[in-house]
């Protein structure tokens, strides 16, 4: 017979350290540096970050502002994004040029057409399909 044995709950859960703002910074610089890869508009960029086109402009020109707890995962999730697809392609442009293709898995949308839809549940969805498809590696 198969017992179950109890497990303490009661501890801190784990928890991983907030990203500082200096890395939210050098993280926007990347993420500028992809969308340039990807080909994304200012338009696009500001609905991926969820920034007035505005204040995106200008922090792609002076460098970013503070960043806030839902812009710091919304560049984690675009930088996991583009991780993933450096692991799964190994021609680097294949992986740019996937961002924008149908995609079955999406209902013929593409991975930007579902990112655009501007919620961090979008990027997220990216994401998780990405690490999904390269689970076998």
């Amino acid at each position: 017979m198969l017992t179950l044995e109890r497990i303490e709950t009661s501890g801190p859960a784990f928890r991983a350290d907030p990203i500082t703002q200096d890395e939210g910074a050098a993280m926007f610089r990347a993420a500028f540096n992809l969308f340039g890869k990807w080909d994304v508009t200012d338009e696009q960029a500001a609905v991926l970050l969820d920034m007035p086109v505005r204040t995106y402009r200008r922090w792609k020109a002076e460098g970013p502002g503070r960043l806030s707890r839902d812009g710091r995962a919304r560049l984690s999730n675009l930088l996991g994004i583009h991780k993933a697809l450096r692991i799964i392609f190994t021609e680097a442009a294949r992986g740019y040029a996937w961002i924008k293709a149908a995609n079955s898995a999406f209902g013929g949308a593409s991975a930007l057409d579902i990112m655009l839809g501007g919620e961090l549940t979008d990027l997220m969805r990216v994401r998780r399909y990405l690490d999904a498809e390269r689970a076998g590696w």
